[in-house]
């Protein structure tokens, strides 16, 4: 039975709380998104994240390009392919290494490899070369514009440079020679075994190239070519024979073409003579040294080319 209401007074009307209902909407709608974020994420929501890990890893590339352990690696293996183009002296010019300075400008890393680790650099690379031996034409620094690798050794023994475009440097210093002897210095006292490159008078005792050939500029003394000058007849030949910086240059290239010849198939010996037939008529023509020492730097080359494999004829 209803309860008998009193006359005048109205049935309760409840009012809809909308401000509970708001809240609890938003709560529902702040669940959904969490849940929607949480199961969408994927590795491109982390690009700051990985740009800032990439700049990190990256560091210590571009350190491998200009780091101190590259550039003695980079010299010794200067000093070791101007030895095998000389083919004789590698002992002395292992030694000679160690007391040269390497400098290098604008070091850049390119690019780098990352199935193998190698970095791709590139720099303007100076090389001094120790008190009392210079190169043909007397020149103590030589310099060029080179590209090299800095790549794991395979062996796992740490690591290993690749030189490019570096035979400005290894040509000449294949012609490596002491241009003379410091003057007579009283008895010094007891030095330890290692010598740095900060102890340049030291160097007098080492041992000089086999087969040295002055290197100041040119003079008329009797020089000692790969053929005898009795027999000169051209003026290329007889320019050779009246300069010494000269005659070493072609010792050098005489001790070259005769490792390829003796190496190469019946194809690659042919190539040999033909391209020395060429290269003869032209440092015959050469109206001055200069243009001789380059005739031969350029023969160099092409030997080397030639025997490698990867020689184009000139166009």
């Amino acid at each position: 039975m209803e309860p008998r209401r009193e006359p005048g007074v109205k049935p309760a009307v409840r009012n809809t709380n909308w401000t509970t209902i708001a809240l609890i909407g938003g709560l529902v709608l702040l669940v959904l998104l969490v849940a929607y974020f949480a199961t969408s994420r994927d590795a491109d929501q982390d690009k700051l994240g990985n740009s800032s890990a990439a700049a990190e890893s990256a560091a210590p590339k571009e350190k491998a390009c200009a780091s101190k352990s590259t550039y003695d690696l980079i010299k010794r293996d200067l000093f070791r392919r101007a030895a095998q183009v000389r083919g004789s002296d590698q002992d002395a010019y292992d030694r000679l290494s160690a007391y040269a300075s390497l400098r290098m400008e604008n070091p850049v890393m390119e690019n780098q490899d990352s199935s193998n680790g190698a970095v791709n650099c590139s720099g303007s690379l100076s090389l001094d070369l120790p008190p009392g031996v210079a190169v043909v034409g007397g020149r103590r620094t030589l310099s060029s514009e080179i590209d090299y690798t800095v790549q794991p050794a395979a062996d796992g023994s740490g690591a290993v440079v690749l030189l490019r475009n570096a035979d400005p440097i290894v040509t000449p210093l294949a012609t490596l020679a002491r241009v003379g002897q410091p003057a007579a210095q009283p008895p010094a006292p007891a030095q330890t075994e290692e010598m740095t490159d900060e102890q340049p008078d030291e160097l007098a005792p080492l041992p000089a190239p086999s087969a040295p050939a002055p290197a100041p500029p040119p003079t008329s003394t009797r020089a000692n070519p790969s053929f005898n000058c009795a027999d000169a007849r051209t003026n290329g030949e007889r320019a050779v024979c009246s300069d010494s910086g000269l005659a070493a240059l072609d010792r050098t290239m005489a001790a070259q073409y005769g490792r390829a010849l003796s190496s190469a198939d019946g194809n690659g010996r042919e190539l040999l003579r033909q391209t020395r037939d060429r290269f003869l008529r032209f440092r015959d023509r050469c109206p001055n040294r200069q243009c001789i020492a380059d005739a031969y730097n350029g023969r160099i080359r092409e030997i080397r080319d030639i025997s490698e494999g990867g020689w184009q004829p000139p166009r």
